[in-house]
């Protein structure tokens, strides 16, 4: 079993990833269009490829179901039906799911230790993303057997330069409404790491976040 990445290198990693996904997109389209133009997974690949190299990287998968990553990250691998129930957690996926890696023995002993919610083009605070936010916060329940150390909603944001409120006053707002989310559950804490806000002459500004849900 090899060392799993510190959380600053993952965080480091999904950030150049987005970064990348960013300026090939920028590239692609002649300089005409903003990555909030592109393809959602167009940003996953991205950031999967930057987390692949890291050294020991972990294991990556890309939309696994929360069923899947509960079986991996409980210590009863059948309880993960109750404490879907328990949680009031339905069906879904996370974009990036990441696993500890080492040799396995069969095709169900994987460890999932990290999930990551990545989103396109976020610029308001919408019920969707703090709904993001709580399921994050509802996986990661040590109390009722979760070994999940931490999940990441990851985004890319941008604005043309027509736009009224800019990026300063937008993300405060958004993480703000993030906080509020988190603070329900008090055995977890919060953060947040982000780019420079970056701007293009004559088209407009973006950046790039992640917020992190882990435990005290």
């Amino acid at each position: 079993m090899t060392e799993f990445p510190s959380q600053e290198v993952i965080v480091d990693a999904i950030l150049k990833g987005i970064s990348n996904a960013a300026e090939n997109f920028l590239s692609w389209t002649n300089g005409r269009l903003f990555l909030s133009h592109g393809p959602h997974k167009i940003i996953s690949i991205h950031v999967a490829q930057e987390i692949a190299k890291i050294e020991n990287a972990p294991e990556i998968f890309i939309d696994a179901t929360i069923s899947d990553i509960l079986k991996c990250s409980l210590d009863n691998r059948e309880a993960y039906t109750s404490y879907m129930e328990n949680q009031k957690l339905s069906q879904d996926l996370f974009n990036i799911t990441l696993d500890e890696r080492f040799d396995h023995i069969n095709d169900e002993d994987s460890i999932s230790k990290v999930i990551i919610t990545v989103k396109n083009s976020v610029r308001n605070a919408k019920l969707e993303y703090t709904n993001d936010i709580e399921k994050i916060c509802k996986m990661l329940d040590r109390n009722k057997g979760s070994k999940l150390e931490y999940g990441i909603f990851s985004f890319y944001s941008d604005l043309s330069t027509n736009a009224r409120k800019k990026l300063t006053k937008r993300i405060p707002e958004l993480i703000n409404s993030f906080n509020v989310v988190v603070k329900k559950y008090p055995l977890l804490n919060s953060k947040f790491v982000c780019s420079d806000i970056k701007t293009i002459e004559g088209s407009g500004e973006w950046l790039m976040g992640c917020f992190i849900i882990e435990h005290k």
